[in-house]
């Protein structure tokens, strides 16, 4: 009973997080920069381990009452993508090529820290997906299981965002090139304009 509960838990949270996303896009890149990749990677696996567990816990049931919450994370989310979405359009505009040399320009590790936290407390379907969907079906299952449904959930997390993370060097031969590099930053910044224009509609769909 245990492992089916396990597995419950594993599939759901593979289901809602293995999708395009700007909080998947940053590991992504910083995986191919083999940038504080394994710092990352924890914080992005332990966040999504704890939001589970509030939301199994019974934050679900205040969050869906306070609508106004919703709707303040859903602006600041907005805000957050618009700039990183700017700043990735900057940087297609002056790419370079992913070598030994780029070393010596790594971002502090303070900086991607406080990037990837806004890419994962600032993105309202967070909330949504992982705190009220997830927290709601977890807070369904028999006390006695519910640990087991939380481990299950977070270790989707940890899987996925360790294949993201670690995986992506597999392509670092192919960002070697500053095209690729281009190409990638202009895909970054769509997905965060686009994920922004849904979150001020959402937001303006809120408020009626």
């Amino acid at each position: 009973m245990q492992w089916s509960t396990f597995t419950t838990g594993f599939a759901l949270g593979a289901a809602l997080i293995v999708a395009i996303g700007a909080q998947n896009a940053f590991v992504l890149r910083q995986g191919l920069r083999r940038e504080h990749v394994i710092a990352i990677v924890a914080f992005c696996a332990i966040a999504d381990l704890v939001l589970i567990a509030v939301g199994v816990a019974g934050l679900a049931s205040v969050l869906d009452r306070t609508a106004i919450l919703v709707n303040v994370l859903t602006v600041g989310g907005a805000v957050f993508l618009c700039i990183y979405g700017i700043k990735a359009f900057a940087r297609a505009f002056s790419p370079g090529a992913l070598v030994a040399a780029d070393v010596g320009t790594r971002t502090p590790l303070r900086v991607v820290i406080a990037q990837v936290a806004g890419f994962t407390f600032l993105n309202p379907h967070v909330y949504l997906d992982t705190v009220l969907l997830v927290g709601s079906i977890g807070s369904r299952q028999p006390a006695d299981l519910r640990p087991w449904f939380v481990g299950g959930a977070a270790m989707a997390s940890c899987v996925w965002f360790s294949l993201l993370g670690f995986g992506a060097r597999l392509l670092r031969p192919l960002f070697a090139r500053p095209l690729a590099w281009r190409i990638l930053d202009v895909l970054v910044g769509l997905t965060m304009l686009v994920l922004a224009t849904m979150l001020v509609a959402e937001a303006a769909g809120l408020k009626k």
